[in-house]
């Protein structure tokens, strides 16, 4: 009998249940977008920072920011003078540790045995400047006038040439690039893994001290590297083994070699500028950052939220307004639903007095006739939540298809020594003066989770109107039927 009353009731009023469930579908459908879109800023920023310092960090370790007068060392390049006049071409390569600040060896040991701590590896990065080109001496032209005057030997008769020195000068080209010294041992941290290898392989765990070198595939394609490919570096040949595509924004490093060749090449012994961290647990992370602050002395702590702090640009913004002006309006048009929902079906039972009462008359009880009620009002409420998630899910698939691109700006002024990551030309952690901007797609991804969300404020619309139409039908006495008959 009630699903029969219930069905026959919906059929005919189908205009007010169609508003009613309108309202409800916009509601959950502007929810179901926002927390899609909302996702997707979480997970474009997640690319971000794992573009910066590679799968799988947790956090890195850095050693403390040094007051700016110790960290003002500035390259000097020296060039040896032609003593026969040739022309030849010199060069020089200066290989600098980022930041100039490093950390022991022995400190990556600390980090690790640290409570909540499941993985570390140390790195070192590195920043090469390689200045080459050559002086050319310039010719001296005589004046020949000046050998008239003045008696012999020239003017005043001192017996120097009179003239001038024309042509000459030096001409020098300056390439810059950043080295990444990888530790071997463990490949699947650190920021060489947030790349791809798309030719030739990757190191093996024995070529600890080898004269490999996976080079960038930006930087390869400007240089016009390839798999057996041979790179200099101060003077050391390495052997290109593969080329490696970042999977989103920059890569951390133009060229990766193993770590002790960079300690080498930097003569930076048993030393490293970075360590990346992987904690235990994901709930742990900031006990294990408080650990590590406690116990290892003269380090910063940077961790991917920290990081995540620093991104700018319109990611930043947009995300923030999906987070702040999107929850928002979320919660405000679901309550005006909500409350619409209501007061239409409020408004429904009113217009049917002479049916509830004739059924109080019958002998439908008050609990009958509310439950008939919400019944309706649940069905539209599942009605508008139907609706609403195909609107949603249009809607995100929309936002997916056209996919805008937003921008990430990293970095801006350095982080004191801290911070993961950093693009070509960084060569490290938070480049201390530059700023890195990325571009990322924007996707919608809509989870099982938001789905059922979207099911559950169905229901509870459904309820609230129920809510409002049962008491209302509560109230009706068989009484106020008879006056309604003409």
């Amino acid at each position: 009998m009630f699903f029969t009353y219930l069905r026959r009731e919906l059929r005919r009023r189908r205009k007010a249940a169609l508003v009613v469930a309108s309202g409800l579908a916009l509601g959950i459908a502007l929810v179901i977008v926002v927390t899609s879109v909302s996702s997707g800023m979480s997970k474009a920023q997640d690319k971000v920072l794992q573009s910066l310092y590679g799968l799988g960090t947790d956090m890195t370790v850095t050693k403390a920011a040094e007051p700016a007068a110790s960290t003002s060392e500035r390259p000097r390049f020296q060039f040896d003078a032609q003593e026969d006049g040739s022309d030849e071409e010199q060069s020089t390569d200066r290989v600098m540790v980022q930041g100039f600040q490093t950390l022991s060896a022995s400190t990556v040991t600390k980090v690790g045995s640290q409570s909540g701590v499941s993985d570390v590896v140390g790195g070192l990065s590195l920043q090469v400047v390689k200045v080459s080109g050559q002086f050319t001496r310039g010719q001296f032209q005589q004046d020949q006038s000046s050998g008239q005057q003045g008696g012999p030997g020239g003017a005043g008769g001192t017996g120097q040439p009179q003239g001038e020195v024309q042509g000459g000068g030096a001409d020098f080209d300056v390439n810059n690039y950043s080295v990444y010294g990888a530790d071997v041992t463990k490949p699947a941290l650190g920021p060489l893994t947030s790349s791809k290898i798309t030719s030739g392989r990757t190191f093996k765990s024995t070529e600890t001290d080898a004269k490999v070198v996976v080079a960038d595939t930006s930087y390869a394609k400007e240089k016009k590297l390839k798999v057996g490919s041979t790179v200099t570096v101060k003077g050391t040949k390495f052997k290109v083994i593969g080329i490696a595509t970042p999977d989103s924004g920059d890569a951390a490093a133009n060229l990766y070699i193993p770590l002790k060749q960079a300690q080498t090449l930097a003569d930076a012994k048993d030393k490293v500028t970075t360590i990346y961290v992987k904690a235990a647990d994901s709930q742990r992370i900031d006990s294990v950052k408080s650990a590590i602050q406690k116990n290892i002395s003269g380090t910063t702590v940077t961790t991917s939220a920290d990081l995540a702090d620093t991104v700018s640009g319109s990611l930043s913004t947009a995300s923030s307004l999906a987070t702040s002006v999107g929850k928002w309006l979320s919660i405000a048009v679901l309550v005006a639903a909500f409350l619409v929902a209501g007061l239409l079906t409020s408004s429904a039972v009113s217009r049917r007095v002479r049916e509830f009462g004739t059924l109080k008359a019958l002998g439908w009880k008050s609990g009958r006739v509310t439950g008939q009620v919400v019944g309706e009002a649940v069905v539209n409420g599942l009605l508008g939540g139907a609706l609403g998630i195909a609107l949603g899910l249009a809607g995100a698939y929309v936002v997916t298809a056209i996919s805008p691109t937003l921008q990430a700006q990293l970095g801006g002024g350095g982080g004191g020594g801290g911070g993961m990551g950093g693009g070509p030309g960084g060569g490290g952690p938070m480049r201390q003066t530059a700023s890195s901007t990325l571009d990322v797609a924007l996707t919608a991804p809509v989870s099982l989770t938001t789905v059922a969300l979207a099911v559950g404020l169905a229901v509870t619309g459904g309820l609230i109107a129920g809510a409002f139409g049962g008491w209302r039908a509560s109230r009706l006495r068989p009484a106020d039927a008879l006056r309604r008959v003409e």
